[in-house]
């Protein structure tokens, strides 16, 4: 432990993109609100606890858009943090629990207190060892039994991987299936599922479907392409997430 908390008395690496800041709201703030609502219900809420009583945090919660709609499903212990005041202030004014915070501090001041805790920023946005300090973190701040979903970029995309990398300057690396769970182990986490986070779930806007049917074709083609190079890699897209649990 004695390396976070030596991290936390220290800047992050990230420079343009805070890690602690959401940073995927569209220029209209509001109409996030809805926007988000169906890709949050589509490739997170189904593999939250079911327990609506799970005392929870969300790190990195922007606006709140993942926070509305925990509370809209009934969730009732919801907090929210986010380093960005202009931000925190869009979820406040909606009756949302959310405060401004920087991550690696808040984390640093207390332990066992979450059921459920989850990152809404890329953890690329962290340099190695400042992943590994700030899922220790986490790790310490979950009871026993706890889970923690968090989420990157897909380096195992041979379109979108490489550019994710190179596109941003806070971008320091990028996780696939095999390295998400090899970071998770080493911190200690138990019952890992790495999954899709799929783009194409607004089902009422047709253009989805022809998105749908063109990346499920390249996503065969790449499945195909890499086990003739010998490589066993099942997820391709843009993003990945990975679900795991704190052991008992």
């Amino acid at each position: 432990m004695e390396q976070a908390t030596q991290q936390d008395s220290r800047k992050l690496s990230a420079k343009t993109e805070p890690f602690d800041s959401y940073w995927q709201a569209p220029e209209d703030v509001e109409r996030g609100y809805s926007a988000f609502n169906q890709y949050y219900r589509h490739n997170c809420l189904k593999y939250l606890p079911t327990e609506r009583s799970s005392k929870t945090l969300v790190i990195s919660c922007g606006p709140g858009y993942l926070l509305k709609l925990l509370r809209d499903e009934g969730y009732s212990d919801v907090l929210g943090i986010d380093s960005d005041p202009e931000k925190i202030k869009f979820g406040a004014d909606r009756g949302l629990d959310c405060s401004v915070e920087e991550a690696f501090p808040y984390l640093q001041g207390g332990r066992d207190r979450f059921d459920l805790i989850i990152c809404e920023q890329e953890i690329n946005h962290l340099t190695k060892d400042e992943m590994v300090d700030f899922l220790t973190l986490c790790r310490e701040n979950l009871r026993p039994g706890g889970t923690l979903y968090v989420y990157g970029l897909n380096g195992a995309n041979p379109i979108t991987g490489p550019e994710a990398l190179a596109q941003n300057f806070d971008h320091f690396n990028t996780l696939t299936e095999y390295s998400f769970r090899q970071v998770l182990e080493h911190c200690n986490f138990t019952e890992i599922r790495v999954v899709p986070l799929k783009l194409y779930v607004f089902y009422r806007n047709p253009l989805n479907y022809v998105g749908m049917a063109v990346t499920g074709a390249l996503d065969l083609f790449f499945r195909i392409s890499f086990k003739l190079y010998g490589k066993s890699n099942r997820i391709f897209t843009k993003k990945i997430a990975a679900v795991c649990k704190v052991p008992r």
